[in-house]
């Protein structure tokens, strides 16, 4: 039988125990609180920490966009030029013309004739060298009736070593031609002295080699040195020679001395005149 200090001494341990049971329980809630808030309180923290760095960071952006729109370089000015000195060119566009053979002589080479280029820039007349050069003559008078030359651009200028304005080609790039070819004439002309073409020449384009001329013929503007291969058929009258100055002027597209004129030189009407 249990004596009463024997009951007490037992009622007194399991007071104990459920008292440990009661702190024990306590702590661990009160872990588990703590947990709870310390896990609350990072994400808080991680949360705070990541918006500050994302303002700096977009901070620190702003402050760089802006400062690269602040520092961008302008673009660095073309180099300038004259302004274009021709017109508009005359509504209408190049024939697709080409023949097999050198046309029949049908010219009077003992008469005199002229050629007319009614260009974008302004009339170049040129007296032409009839009797020296009559294949060449023949040529110009039977392309320039069937309008072979109209709506043409002169796509070649040079403005270092030689000094020519460049027409004839309808298609524009310089390869251009009327499907024959003439032979070379006047190649020995009193004008051509110590192998310079005069400031005032018109003169066939050829391939560089003998007889290869077709239409393509170019306007020298400056004295220039070239060696007597091709064939000089006419001379360029004052007016005509204002007109090839102020195109030069304009200058030419590559800077390096032969290009595509800058100024806008189309023929709008070629025509040869038996005077």
């Amino acid at each position: 039988m249990v004596s009463q200090e024997q009951r007490r001494r037992q009622l007194a341990r399991e007071k104990f125990l459920r008292q440990q049971q009661r702190r024990t329980s306590a702590r661990r809630k009160a872990r588990m609180r703590n947990s709870v808030i310390a896990s609350v309180l990072g994400v808080i923290v991680i949360g705070s920490v990541a918006l500050y760095t994302t303002g700096v960071m977009k901070g620190d952006d702003d402050k760089a966009s802006n400062a690269s729109s602040d520092v961008t370089p302008s673009a660095s000015a073309a180099p300038s030029k004259a302004p274009d000195p021709c017109e508009k060119a005359a509504k209408g566009s190049v024939q697709k013309l080409s023949w097999k053979k050198e046309p029949a002589m049908t010219i009077d080479t003992s008469a005199k004739y002229t050629m007319k280029l009614a260009t974008t820039c302004g009339d170049i007349d040129v007296a032409l060298k009839t009797s020296a050069a009559p294949h060449t003559v023949n040529s110009f008078d039977f392309l320039a009736g069937k309008g072979y030359f109209d709506h043409t651009k002169c796509h070649r200028l040079t403005t270092n070593g030689i000094y020519v304005l460049q027409c004839g080609d309808p298609t524009g790039t310089g390869s251009g031609g009327p499907g024959y070819t003439i032979p070379d004439e006047n190649l020995k002309d009193k004008s051509l002295k110590g192998n310079v073409y005069p400031a005032g020449t018109i003169a066939m384009a050829n391939t560089g080699q003998k007889h290869t001329g077709g239409s393509q013929f170019f306007l020298v503007y400056q004295d220039s040195q070239l060696p007597p291969s091709y064939t000089p058929f006419g001379t360029v009258d004052a007016a005509g020679m204002k007109v090839l100055k102020k195109i030069a002027a304009a200058g030419e597209s590559t800077g390096q001395g032969d290009g595509a004129p800058n100024a806008t030189v189309v023929i709008n009407k070629a025509t040869v005149t038996k005077s």
